[in-house]
């Protein structure tokens, strides 16, 4: 057998065998980092640096937990040398004046966390998607990167992925004994933030439908009378590059109806899922009259209403969720 064919045939046997853990690895890069860009440049270095090292794969651990391995330390490396993601909601209180229009962070002033597109990483189980949606909810992608990027680290492996305290040691070549300790102080952290769904309903669930296509019926009819009766009494609303967000459905409505909703028309939103939520990609109508990217809003839908709207204003993630520019 030639050398090129030799290569080609290890090529074929490291795709075969790694492959079908990308998707669950670029989640795991996510709740790391925080953003679904990242996400993705994080997975690609993981699997560069895997095929680097294919050769000398010994099989002493599995291919996921050699796979596991590689990704948190190259998630560790990137997230330990750049400012904490956040959302405006973790920036400062709420506002309290929603007749003039919120204030922008400066260029490069913030590092915003962003939504992940739920397609990217859906497992086939429907089981398995359940628990996958759960991870990655906003409330706890926000809560996960307030940790240290190790506690956060062990907190993943251990709660989320499920490996036991021995394997999260050698993924991260510390003690099981450092392990334990850094899962306790993660947990206890984690459980002050309170970042659990309460009540979060399910994007298929007909009353989660029913609220997304009542919110998206609101802004495209620019009716904020519709909007009152998807929003719960205590619903939050922030948006980036925002640093203010608002708290209570009047100052919701009034902050949307004085700078947001403008003339029916103005607005075109397209359903989707982002984060085990459900979401929209939204348009705005320019000058000339055209529909231009404009963001993904994400909804977190209960029983009694939407409690809370996070809208990422960046034209680009419409495409990262799979929807054109529209004319």
């Amino acid at each position: 057998m030639t050398t090129e064919l030799r290569e080609a045939a290890e090529k074929d046997r490291f795709a075969a065998e790694t492959g079908r853990f990308r998707r669950e690895l670029l989640a795991h890069c996510y709740r790391m980092a925080g953003s679904a860009h990242e996400a993705e440049d994080l997975v690609q270095e993981t699997y560069l640096r895997a095929w680097r090292s294919y050769a000398g794969f010994e099989g002493r651990a599995s291919i996921r937990s050699w796979l596991y391995t590689i990704a948190t330390n190259v998630c560790l490396t990137a997230v330990e040398r750049r400012r904490m993601r956040v959302l405006p909601s973790g920036l400062r209180e709420p506002c309290d004046d929603p007749d003039r229009p919120p204030s922008p962070a400066g260029p490069g002033e913030v590092s915003w966390l962003g939504p992940l597109p739920d397609r990217w990483i859906a497992p086939d189980d429907p089981a398995a998607a359940v628990v996958e949606r759960e991870s990655v909810r906003l409330a706890l992608v926000v809560a996960l990167q307030q940790l240290p990027a190790r506690q956060r680290a062990i907190l993943i492996l251990r709660d989320v992925l499920a490996f036991t305290a021995p394997e999260t040691a050698r993924i991260l070549g510390t003690t099981t004994a450092a392990v334990k300790s850094g899962l306790q102080r993660a947990r206890a952290r984690l459980a002050d933030r309170d970042p659990a769904p309460r009540q979060t309903l399910e994007p298929a669930d007909p009353r989660a439908r029913a609220l997304l296509e009542g919110y998206i019926a609101a802004f495209e009819r620019s009716d904020a009378r519709l909007l009152e009766h998807v929003l719960r009494t205590d619903a939050t609303l922030e948006a980036t590059p925002f640093r203010d967000w608002y708290a209570g459905r009047e100052n919701c409505l009034r902050l949307l109806e004085n700078s947001v909703l403008g003339a029916p028309g103005e607005w075109r939103l397209i359903a989707t899922a982002a984060n085990g939520q459900p979401a929209a990609a939204v348009y705005r109508r320019d000058t000339a009259g055209a529909l231009r990217a404009h963001g993904i809003v994400v909804l977190t839908p209960t029983a009694t209403g939407v409690s809370r709207v996070i809208e990422f204003h960046d034209p680009t993630l419409v495409g990262t969720f799979g929807f054109p520019e529209l004319s």
